[in-house]
């Protein structure tokens, strides 16, 4: 169910990322910032369908800026984690960094502890 709540937590993320005027057209902000002003739960289909297409374009956009910070931190902490197991004696310890899913396990775990 679209709420207010969820429009304005969505709305200010995309602010927040600098997407709300890069992403959305003029109409589909206006049309986002009604709905926020005068509606508590959506309950037309209609403007439910249109919403949601907004918010999926929204969506759509901060993902991969989600992914390239998790890269990004992945690959910083790999290289101090294989830095400390070759250190130690472990030879094969400089492959680790070069291993995409052990990177994106490493940055998508701190990005959401931090």
């Amino acid at each position: 169910m679209l709420t207010r709540q969820g429009l304005m937590k969505t709305r200010a993320k995309a602010v927040r990322q600098r997407l709300w005027f890069k992403t959305l057209s003029k109409v589909e902000r206006s049309i986002v910032d009604l709905t926020i002003r005068c509606v508590e739960k959506v309950r037309s289909r209609i403007l439910a369908k249109i919403i949601s297409n907004i918010l999926a374009k929204i969506l759509k956009t901060l993902e991969p800026s989600f992914l390239e910070a998790a890269m990004r931190i992945g690959r910083e902490i790999a290289d101090e984690v294989c830095g400390i197991a070759e250190k130690l004696g472990n030879v094969s310890a400089s492959r680790w960094k070069h291993d995409l899913g052990f990177v994106r396990f490493l940055g998508v775990t701190a990005v959401n502890q931090g």
